[in-house]
């Protein structure tokens, strides 16, 4: 009996022992695995979702000089930060929200002078890419371009103050009707040419050399390379139809500052059709080739007085649209006004206008009595020679 029992106990602690190392096993890996997946999450290893590029109006003389004040390779840059810089450059305070840190970004990003903004933003969202380092080096506007990195891909709004200040001319209008001429003017603007199909309009094909000395060839045929074709035709008309109404208000008496902001998809919509990365980055070269025709305009037009803003990111079919959208501030001091206006009912108004009138014919008769009691002195003035007037007169 003795040895069944000391064998059953033995059994039991064996049992224990084991179903508590499995117990203890399967946390480990638990803990192991949540270990990794917080290794690899975007938050914890500060994954980059895009990049934005600050492009100076002339002479670098609305942002800093980016060589002596930031000392990292790669500086981030949230999408609050870029809303604030926005609004800031147009001549607006920046949110109330705004975080020490964030304003100290902003110190590192924009020219200490608050008198000295632009007053115009040219802000363009780039949806497919997450940079243009790789492309930048060959480019003269954003090779001294201000550029930051900035993790998450949450939607921020621009907030305004007053909608009468600003401008707001979306770039987003697409190109409907467009000819075989146009194309063929745009491809003259960028150094291509494009031969048109002599059997069916719109379907030729247009060549353009890159400034590596590659060439991109697009087929208008192809349907998503035609969409990149209009896309690019689109964004050059949106922006002369601004320049047209910049032109428009500065010839007022008053002028407002300007934003103009569009989204650019056709990227993404390359990507969905071709794998290739090396025929995407083709188009991101001839973007950036157009950006750069585009902005050379616009510097003409504004005389300097305008800022470039590009943001690149890359976003699901879920999620395209904007990430930063304008917002205009309520019109506090109009609201008051109107609360107070309300607030003087009849009663109100009725007393104000008694006591006015009370006052009036008080004033009225107190003039009238003075003037009164004047003509009645003078009236009955003596006419002999006052002795105090005359003391030091000698008679005759």
């Amino acid at each position: 009996m003795r040895g069944l029992k000391w064998n059953l106990q033995i059994s039991l602690s064996l049992s224990l022992s084991l179903s508590l190392s499995t117990m203890e096993f399967r946390v480990s890996v638990i803990c192991s695995l949540l270990v990794i997946f917080s290794l690899f999450s975007p938050q914890a290893t500060g994954e980059v979702s895009g990049s934005v590029f600050f492009i100076d109006g002339g002479d670098n003389q609305f942002l800093r000089d980016r060589s002596s004040i930031i000392e990292v390779e790669h500086p981030s840059m949230s999408l609050q930060q870029v809303g604030a810089a926005v609004s800031v450059l147009l001549g607006f305070a920046p949110p109330s929200t705004l975080s020490a840190s964030s304003s100290s970004k902003l110190n590192e990003v924009l020219s200490p002078n608050p008198f000295n903004r632009p007053r115009a933003v040219f802000l363009l969202e780039v949806n497919g890419i997450n940079g243009l380092e790789n492309v930048i080096q060959d480019n003269a506007m954003l090779s001294n371009s201000w550029s930051a990195n900035f993790p998450g891909s949450d939607k921020i709004d621009i907030q305004l103050q007053d909608e009468n200040d600003v401008s707001v001319v979306s770039l987003d209008d697409q190109l409907e009707d467009f000819t075989d001429k146009e194309i063929s003017e745009f491809s003259s603007l960028i150094g291509g040419s494009y031969a048109p199909d002599a059997l069916e309009p719109l379907n030729g094909d247009l060549t353009i050399p890159l400034a590596n000395g590659a060439s991109v060839n697009l087929h208008m045929s192809k349907k998503s390379e035609r969409k990149f074709v209009v896309g690019l035709l689109s964004l050059i008309h949106n922006v002369k139809r601004a320049i047209q109404m910049h032109e428009d208000l500065s010839q007022g008496t008053q002028s407002p500052a300007e934003l103009l902001t569009g989204c650019f998809n056709s990227i993404k919509v390359l990507q969905e059709q071709f794998e290739a990365e090396s025929f995407a980055q083709h188009e991101v070269e001839l973007l950036l080739t157009t950006l750069t025709k585009i902005f050379s305009s616009l510097q003409e037009a504004y005389k300097g007085q305008i800022v470039g803003v590009i943001y690149c990111h890359t976003a699901t079919p879920q999620e395209l649209g904007k990430k930063l959208d304008v917002i205009f501030a309520p019109p506090h001091h109009a609201a008051r006004l109107l609360a107070e206006t309300e607030a003087l009912n009849a009663t109100k108004i009725a007393e104000v206008v008694l006591v006015r009138r009370t006052l009036a014919w008080v004033t009225g008769i107190i003039l009238l009595i003075s003037t009164l009691i004047g003509i009645y002195y003078l009236l009955n003035m003596p006419l002999t020679r006052d002795t105090l007037l005359y003391s030091n007169v000698k008679l005759d």
